[in-house]
């Protein structure tokens, strides 16, 4: 095999042009992901790799499933999201989907979290052509990431009837080019309190939904209050607890009308050693116990209910499983692993399709999420020195799996 070291400008281009086209599709999550997963089809099958395409209910989104290699041995999975969060009310100095390099970094939505992975693995994909390759590299691409990981659920339903899995994964969310093996679990909640309304002169003949919702928020503030002392600690995380967050608040009309009516929504993002369950109940018990029977004393059609929003298992990956290990050979070294407070697709992945996985993309999640959202050029760098070293492993070798 050829030395497929790249220079600079050679690296700029061939990256560069890549990220510019996937930045360039508009892919928000409450959009279509079609065109770009198109595109991306179109490039592979140019190269000759044939795509597998995962389409949701609607058919104006899809998962892209692809192997490079020999299609009977497991191999590794490279997996990322193909959407992006939204760049309303955001003061952007660019065009947030044309990307602009600018001292060192590439600006553009998505450019961190998390195009840039998927930029610099299907620039690789030439190479690992070249090869050839012992063993495959199968490429994972889904939707609706960022609104509770919903797509890639779709292409998990596949995977499970395969006659072959990867035998390891790497998820390429930006974790700075570091190899995270534990990643926190999501579970989140829509409220509603349903109240009786009354003229604001007479309070007492109605049930004010809204007050009875800011007291189970603030019930919710308490039990985070005492999630340090009473609930696992691990100093790993930035965050080194389980968390729990009130999201949007709706309900009341006009100022002299008793609300009758309120919606919030809440999340807990847990350790993976835990459940959301245990905190979930003591948020129900709350309202079933003390707020209800105060509010049927008024009226017996009020109520508290409880809806179930997405969510998604945390990762704990042993820190001495083959999959951390091989990982962070590809960086060069066996370095630390880390641990992150924000989720991603991996937890799934391992759970419910057997796949061990680890976490490790370029760039910050500092800066995604946010204007001007970028990559550093030498984050991409280290991710194409990082997929160079496992396209040569994978040229003379099967994986220590």
């Amino acid at each position: 095999m050829k030395d497929i070291t790249q220079t600079a400008s050679a690296l700029d281009e061939r990256i560069g042009r890549l990220l510019s086209e996937l930045v360039s599709f508009d892919t928000t999550s409450c959009n279509s992901n079609l065109d770009l997963i198109r595109y991306v089809e179109q490039y592979l099958e140019g190269l000759g790799v044939s795509c597998r395409l995962v389409h949701d209910d609607s058919s104006s989104k899809a998962n892209l499933y692809a192997t490079v290699g020999s299609q009977d041995r497991p191999g590794v999975m490279l997996s990322g999201h193909t959407d992006v969060v939204p760049v309303d009310g955001q003061a952007w100095a660019t065009d947030p989907f044309s990307v602009e390099l600018q001292d060192g970094r590439y600006i553009g939505r998505g450019t961190a979290d998390m195009k840039g992975f998927i930029a610099c693995v299907l620039a690789r994909v030439p190479d690992m052509l070249k090869a050839p390759l012992q063993t495959p590299v199968h490429i994972a691409l889904s939707y609706d990431e960022e609104v509770g990981c919903i797509g890639v659920r779709r292409l998990l339903d596949v995977l499970g009837n395969l006659p072959v899995l990867p035998a390891i994964g790497i998820i390429g969310e930006p974790t700075s080019m570091k190899v995270v093996n534990a990643h926190k679990g999501k579970q989140g909640w829509r409220v509603t309190v349903r109240g009786r309304a009354a003229h604001s002169a007479y309070p007492v003949e109605g049930v004010n939904a809204v007050e009875i919702a800011a007291e189970l928020i603030c019930h919710i503030r308490r039990i985070y209050s005492t999630v340090a002392e009473t609930g696992t600690v691990d100093g790993a995380y930035r965050v080194p607890h389980t968390t729990l967050q009130v999201g949007p608040i709706q309900g009341g009309r006009v100022l002299n009308i008793v609300p009758d009516h309120c919606e919030f929504s809440f999340e807990v993002r847990h350790l993976p050693e835990e459940t959301s369950t245990a905190y979930f109940q003591q948020v129900a018990e709350y309202a079933r116990d003390v707020l209800e029977p105060a509010m049927h004393s008024v009226d017996a059609d009020t109520g508290i209910s409880f809806e179930l929003l997405a969510g998604y298992p945390g990762l704990h990956t042993a820190a001495d499983s083959p999959v951390v290990g091989f990982a962070q050979s590809l960086l060069g070294g066996d370095g630390p692993t880390g641990k992150i407070s924000f989720g991603s697709e991996a937890g799934l992945f391992s759970e419910q399709v057997g796949v061990p996985c680890v976490v490790c993309g370029p760039g910050s999640i500092l800066q995604a999420h946010r204007p001007n959202e970028y990559v550093e050029v030498g984050q991409l760098t280290q991710c194409w020195d990082f997929l160079g070293r496992l396209v040569r492993y994978l040229q003379s070798q099967r994986l220590p799996i």
